[in-house]
């Protein structure tokens, strides 16, 4: 008996150390296997949110706390004399005749597990119980992912919403946005009793979910005990059903707005009645006088849910209300896109755009998206030209596979922006640095497009390097550069002509072992159009890490076709005293590649450069003999890698000879 007490104290060490999410994680594997009546994971996160209630009743001192050493029968009578308080207190959540579910012995194992504080815990547990419950996998279809607390606790500082403002979240999801307002009151001295009431009169949330409508309900109200005005809704639209929703909304509009709305091009976000609502929905073309995209009386057929919120967002505003809002990076940088910004700029004033991380919005190692975003603030009405604070964020304090890590850039460039907004001094870095409207290029917005480093490092070359960009040599006839052909999967394995792609790119060499070869009459039909020689350059035009590298062709690569996600460049003769070893070297060099990096810009799955190839500024040595000693350090490297190669193809030869 000794060594089972042993045991289960030992057990329940263990469970002290846990983090909320591997605590969920352990307690949904309990249930999945030992509930009797439900296996779905949205039935038993039901269950558990019910005792989570009572764990904040017990908290919050609404209710009497359990003795701890009491039997599992026991706990359970005290578990469910307290949910009848929650019942009582939340018809609109619970009504009469509900019940938790669990027997005694799975209470028991909940309330073992679930060791934490909910009131001053330092993550967002009932976030992290959707998380691993219900998954923003099973949600990203409808281009629903869990937003992390990190990123929604920035936003509300940021915009800094007043316990008499109006908030609203019109995606509110599981309600993480609307939690972080409330728990930014309680760090700002408000009492947990007043929040309950500012909640339940100035917190609004919308979604079309139903379930998850109520989930935002039940999170605000389990973290702060009010009642939340959640609606489920379509905040397109603007309707429930066919009954509108805004005489349910402020007259006059929203003080904030908080929000991470769906996006992905696939989805249909309204129908045609509606999209003809939306100046975002029409087509917008360039005004020849005046040089402004300006919309027209055309519609299109379809428009991304992320592109028609940005109009929405600032609709449900009041003038002068303020916006903090996450957003696909494709918004602020594709020319698709750039009608987006255009109208961002005429209806709101941009004061900061934050760049997150891939990682921000990944949940496991095949959960979530790569989709890169940014974050926006602003406030509704006509920008006066103000300066926009920039940043560009690497960590997000988790990695790829969801994991935590030590690295998160997010607080100290909570820390620059409010430096900024004290009028006090900025040291340019990537997190943190300013960029004035006027100088902003293209309508493109996002922060690394505008990296403050490039500025120091140009300046720090200009003294022994020229400086052209890359445009002005193609100008001058220097540098010549096109892309290559797609032939389909289908054309694959056909035949011994390898076909290159951005994976057969790397060290200054095309692979020897290409993946994918295809038949000679593709070879002969483009042979002359690709018109690949001797001592051309490839560059990764699209794709995510490998964009800006580069290979040399070798006469042993001339009989190739290459794919359209390509540049070839070549290098004509001229007076700047380039040659294609040197211009090799300053492609891959820190100071180009930093360039390319800002360049590349996110197409939802992708990066691409693009035509920016054209903006990048190529660092010429002045001094002859360093332009002559680089290049022959290149034409040396590439050489002994041809040598290699045609070594490894004489072994494999002769292992071959060897068999005959």
């Amino acid at each position: 008996m000794a060594r089972l007490n042993s045991n289960h104290a030992q057990q329940l060490l263990i469970r002290d150390m846990q983090s909320p999410k591997e605590a969920f994680r352990s307690i949904r594997n309990y249930l999945a296997g030992q509930f009797v009546g439900a296996t779905r994971d949205e039935t038993l996160l039901d269950e558990l949110l019910k005792i989570l209630f009572c764990k904040l009743y017990v908290e919050r001192g609404l209710s009497s706390t359990y003795i701890a050493d009491a039997d599992a029968v026991e706990r359970a009578k005290h578990v469910r004399h307290v949910f009848a308080q929650v019942r009582s207190d939340f018809p609109d959540i619970y009504p009469e005749g509900t019940e938790i579910l669990l027997d005694p012995e799975a209470i028991t194992f909940v309330l073992d597990d679930c060791n934490f504080q909910l009131l001053s815990a330092t993550s967002d547990p009932i976030g992290d119980a959707f998380e691993v419950f219900v998954g923003s996998e099973s949600r990203s279809r409808s281009g629903q992912f869990f937003t992390p607390r990190s990123v929604t606790d920035l936003l509300v500082e940021v915009i800094d919403p007043q316990p008499e403002e109006t908030v609203v979240d019109p995606a509110c999801g599981a309600g993480g946005f609307l939690t972080s307002v409330a728990r930014h009151y309680i760090a700002n001295g408000v009492e947990p009793d007043h929040v309950a009431e500012l909640v339940s009169q100035n917190l609004y949330g919308i979604d079309k979910d139903a379930y998850l409508s109520k989930l935002a309900l039940m999170h605000t109200a389990v973290l702060t005990g009010g009642h939340p005005h959640i609606l489920c809704a379509d905040s397109i639209a603007l309707h429930d059903g066919e009954k509108s929703i805004t005489d349910q909304l402020p007259k006059d509009g929203f003080d904030v707005l908080l929000t991470n709305p769906p996006f992905g091009t696939k989805i249909v976000a309204a129908n045609p009645n509606t999209l003809r609502t939306f100046d975002l929905a029409r087509r917008w073309r360039i005004n020849e006088e005046t040089q402004r995209l300006e919309p027209t009386s055309e519609f299109r057929s379809s428009v991304p849910p992320q592109v028609l919120f940005v109009e929405r967002c600032l609709n449900l505003l009041r003038e002068g209300g303020r916006m903090g809002i996450v957003v696909p990076e494709s918004i602020l940088s594709n020319k698709s896109y750039r009608y987006v910004v255009e109208y961002l700029l005429a209806h709101a004033d941009i004061s900061a755009v934050i760049g997150m991380p891939e990682a921000l919005f990944k949940t496991s190692g095949k959960g979530g998206t790569h989709t890169k975003t940014c974050l926006l603030v602003a406030t509704k009405g006509k920008s006066r030209g103000k300066t926009i604070f920039m940043a560009e964020a690497k960590w997000c304090g988790h990695d790829s596979r969801a994991r935590t890590i030590p690295n998160n850039d997010l607080p100290k460039i909570a820390e620059n922006l409010a430096l900024f907004r004290r009028g006090k001094p900025l040291n340019p870095t990537p997190l943190g640095f300013l960029t004035e409207c006027s100088d902003v290029v293209s309508n493109v917005l996002c922060p690394r497009y505008y990296d403050p480093q490039i500025s120091v490092e140009r300046t720090a070359l200009s003294e022994t390097h020229d400086l052209p960009t890359f445009s002005e040599l193609v100008s001058e006839g220097v540098l010549s550069v096109q892309t290559g052909d797609e032939l389909g999967k289908l054309a694959y394995g056909t035949g011994d002509i390898p076909f290159i792609r951005t994976s057969d790119i790397s060290n200054w060499e095309i692979k020897a072992d290409p993946k994918h070869e295809v038949n000679r009459q593709f070879y002969e039909a483009l042979q002359k159009k690709q018109d690949v020689q001797v001592r051309d350059i490839f560059m990764v035009k699209d794709g995510t890490y490998l964009v800006g590298t580069c290979a040399m062709v070798s006469y042993l690569d001339t009989q190739i076709v290459y794919q359209s996600h390509l540049y070839k460049i070549r290098v004509h003769e001229n007076n700047r005293g380039l040659d294609s070893y040197l211009l090799l070297a300053i492609l891959s060099s820190p100071f180009v590649l930093r360039q390319v990096k800002s360049k590349q810009f996110s197409q939802d799955i992708i990066d691409s450069l693009g035509d920016r190839i054209h903006e990048l500024v190529l660092p010429i040595p002045k001094v002859a003999q360093t332009r002559k000693r680089i290049s022959e350090m290149v034409s040396s490297s590439v050489c002994k890698r041809i040598e290699a190669r045609e070594l490894s193809h004489a072994a494999r030869a002769e292992v071959a000879g060897i068999g005959r």
